[in-house]
């Protein structure tokens, strides 16, 4: 590579491991731009960096800082799946590790293409590569990786700005497009190491205008408060995600989230978070007919998250039910592979049952269901990881007035993860401009803002009641009306632009 401004030595070195490291590290400290560190302005450097260190390589070795710096965020950023799949899932650590290294590697190869695009098609340098190329390309790549064989769009850089001013942008251009702001930061900041003085002039112009727009967009609101606020409950049983299961543990958590129901007091809606009352919900009728009866006592609508049958008894699915004034049922509609479904043969299947491996799957839900009513409100439910797919709540949450998310984050042990999806499900609120109710087995149970600021969380690890207040929000931001698609497309049209202009350069060089 040849950078200005450094020393051939140093330049040198780069050339070589010393490069690869340097991507490993970038990558492993992007990871913390994310919850619980939030150190945000990483989400900036270190894309740059790695941008920086891609100047004048060639595709093969731009290839391997794009898939070291990979490796680095994923390998730092989801050390935790070792803690799901080993630690309360049971598998043996090679299996864990295997399973791990497959995920990580799969998604540093995104990066690594990316770096070979970068090199092999785009311009070498200049504007066309800071501002339209690169940030187009890492941009698509990024939203790749997020739906490409059932997706994992976690540690999106977009999330970094949960509480940055770049947060009032989400309503408009959802998390990819917080991504987008990111990346065209990151350019300009390669702009102001390699370009003269008009380039580096608009490369801080590009920097303020996207911390002026933050500010600018941050009065608009784009949604409207409807009708009084609703209290709302959320019951936490915290029960140790290695003892749920337990069959002799079962009469125990009925009868404490029965008492932590009781204790709701004046709460028009109560949320109990994913598969609370670990047993098949159609072995427990008498008990939730209870619990129902309990409920409508004191005017409350209960959703719960469930495990339920169908009559069939082998059609299972992964649903949040309301007892209330009427019956209904969501199901989780994008399931967890490998943990909610097993795409394998069947031979492997009855392997990972010897293993004592969970074998059977889940159904996923239809995409035409339609939002839960409860406490005269319109409700867009979510369970678990599904709300890290914006996109695709965009339906419900059109004819919604609240979202509401039930998890189990006790997966995550008192890793870094819980803090992460929480990040997530705070954008969804900034996206929609709603209230957000979420209701987690062990924490974070939270109440949010349809500013994405916290309301109100529960102690982590502890049974409690979390109480609060929400109202219904009509009304749609301009990201729930047109999703990713605009944004996609641009992305599409400047990488184009950019490649069709390196060949101009060429064609006109030759």
């Amino acid at each position: 590579m040849s950078a200005p401004g450094l020393p051939p030595r140093v330049q040198a070195a780069l050339v070589g491991p010393a490069g690869l490291a340097l991507a490993l590290l970038a990558g492993a400290l992007l990871s913390l731009s994310f919850a619980p560190v939030g150190a945000w302005p990483l989400s900036i450097l270190c894309p740059a960096l790695l941008m920086a260190l891609w100047q004048g390589a060639t595709p093969r070795r731009a290839a391997g800082l794009g898939s070291a710096f990979g490796v680095g965020t994923y390998g730092a950023g989801t050390y935790w799946l070792y803690v799901s799949i080993h630690g309360f899932g049971q598998a043996p650590v090679w299996l864990t590790i295997v399973l791990m290294v497959a995920m990580v590697a799969l998604m540093a190869v995104w990066q690594g293409l990316l770096g070979y695009v970068a090199a092999r098609w785009l311009p070498e340098d200049g504007a066309w590569r800071w501002y339209a190329g690169l940030p187009a390309a890492w941009l698509l790549v990024e939203w790749w990786r997020g739906w490409f064989l059932s997706g994992f769009p976690w540690l999106s850089l977009g999330y970094a700005h949960t509480d940055t001013l770049l947060r009032h942008w989400a309503p408009v251009l959802g998390v990819y497009g917080l991504s987008a702001l990111c990346l065209l930061q990151g350019g300009a900041l390669l702009a102001l190491w390699r370009g003269g003085a008009l380039a580096r002039g608009v490369a801080l112009a590009v920097i303020a205008l996207a911390w002026a727009g933050g500010a600018a967009l941050a009065p608009i609101q784009w949604t409207h408060a409807v009708g009084a606020p609703v209290p709302v409950a959320v019951v936490q049983g915290a029960i140790p995600q290695d003892e749920k299961w337990i069959e002799s543990n079962r009469e125990p958590t009925r009868r404490r989230y029965r008492e932590l129901n009781e204790q709701t007091g004046a709460a028009k809606l109560v949320v109990w978070p994913e598969s609370a009352i670990p047993e098949v919900a159609n072995d427990i009728v008498p008990y939730l007919s209870a619990i129902q009866a309990s409920s409508v006592a004191r005017g409350a609508d209960l959703l719960m998250g469930v495990v339920r049958a169908e009559e069939d008894g082998e059609t299972y699915y992964n649903s949040i039910m309301s007892l209330g004034g009427e019956l209904a049922f969501y199901n989780k509609r994008h399931l967890v592979p490998f943990a909610e479904y097993f795409p394998v043969p069947s031979f492997v299947r009855s392997w990972l049952r010897l293993m004592s491996l969970p074998y059977a799957d889940f159904t996923a839900g239809t995409e035409t269901q339609k939002p839960m009513r409860a406490a005269g409100l319109m409700l867009a439910p979510t369970i678990c990881y599904e709300d890290a797919f914006g996109s695709a709540q965009r339906a419900l949450v059109g004819q919604s007035d609240l979202l509401v998310n039930v998890t189990n984050d006790a997966w995550f042990g008192h890793s870094t993860a819980r803090y992460q999806h929480l990040q997530i499900s705070r954008l969804r609120a900034l996206e929609s401009q709603r209230y957000l109710v979420r209701a987690a087995n062990d924490g974070v149970s939270a109440l949010v803002g349809p500013d994405g600021q916290l309301l109100a969380t529960a102690p982590e690890f502890t049974p409690a009641v979390l109480h609060g207040t929400v109202q219904a929000r009509r009304g749609l931001s301009p990201y729930t009306v047109t999703g990713d698609a605009p944004l996609l497309l641009i992305g599409c049209f400047a990488v184009g632009s950019a490649a069709l202009r390196r060949r101009a350069v060429r064609l006109k060089s030759a």
